[in-house]
């Protein structure tokens, strides 16, 4: 059977999203200034409502129809991980290009509350897609995600003007394997790049005193399910195991702002064309989602 490619549709295909038509109606998802300010000192911000009920029941199905690896639609995947633990009593479902497969995952990248929030936390600059995940940590076996940086596996496209988006399918606690957060490691600079599910603690080898410290005092990130955590692309996180009678799922938006140029010759995502070192980023798998402008 044929499946259809929906990168090449650069706008909702369904209806669970109303579009804002005036700019009072985008107003109603700006991020207030204490919230921006929060996120520029920390380099997190948690509790961004995303999602009502029925739109979460829409993702949910989604997701448990990829997990399953037959599904015809997988192989437009960019990367697909049934289990990317390190730890084999564990498991951590990973993948990348969703957006490709589903009308509701694809849909997300217009969700207008993403899109302006996005925006603010890129000093108002217009938000250009760059990728996106899916996250499952099953009940009771659900494996870790190691500390590390979001850039740090971008560093094919420059310069650093990148930010995710998580957000929760299911209420993420501690007891499920919430996100945690080192407030302010976005301002370390660039650190190594550790194995995603590999040891949750490895980047401490590459730590000095002074942030080992800080290091020691992780924050968790717990939220409601249709809620959104977003970080900068430079913040040290990670989540532990899901030792909970709950599933832990999740999709993320990985977005830019407009202007990021590639850095290598070599393809950005499996299976796509190159964009050629120097090239802005733009084209059929990499849309521009918000321009605050228009």
């Amino acid at each position: 059977m044929q499946v259809k490619d929906l990168s090449e549709i650069h706008e909702q295909i369904t209806n669970m999203f109303l579009w804002p038509k005036t700019k009072n109606d985008w107003d109603q998802y700006r991020l207030t200034k204490e919230q921006v300010d929060f996120f520029n000192e920390n380099g997190y911000l948690q509790g961004i409502k995303m999602l009502n009920t029925e739109q979460l029941e829409v993702l949910r199905k989604e997701l448990f129809e990829l997990a399953d690896p037959s599904n015809e639609g997988n192989k437009l995947f960019y990367e697909y991980n049934s289990n990317e633990s390190t730890d084999p009593k564990t498991i951590l479902f990973h993948a990348l290009g969703a957006w490709r497969i589903t009308p509701g995952l694809h849909d997300v990248l217009w969700n207008p509350a993403f899109l302006m929030a996005t925006s603010q936390l890129l000093d108002d600059k217009p938000v250009r897609f760059w990728h996106d995940q899916i996250f499952y940590k099953p009940a009771k076996k659900g494996g870790v995600v190691a500390w590390h940086q979001d850039y740090s596996y971008w560093t094919r496209i420059i310069p650093i003007a990148h930010i995710t988006c998580w957000c929760a399918l299911d209420d993420a606690t501690i007891e499920n394997g919430c996100l945690h957060y080192i407030p302010g490691s976005h301002k370390w600079g660039l650190m190594p790049k550790p194995v995603i599910a590999g040891e949750l603690e490895g980047i401490k080898d590459f730590l000095n005193d002074e942030q080992k410290e800080k290091f020691a005092h992780p924050q968790p990130a717990p939220v409601k399910a249709g809620e959104a955590i977003f970080h900068h692309s430079l913040t040290l996180h990670g989540s532990g195991e899901n030792k909970s009678s709950r599933p832990r799922r999740a999709f993320v938006i990985n977005a830019f702002a407009d202007g990021v140029m590639s850095d290598s010759d070599q393809p950005l995502l499996e299976g796509i064309p190159a964009v050629p070192r120097g090239n802005k980023m733009e084209g059929q798998y990499f849309p521009l989602l918000f321009d605050p402008l228009n």
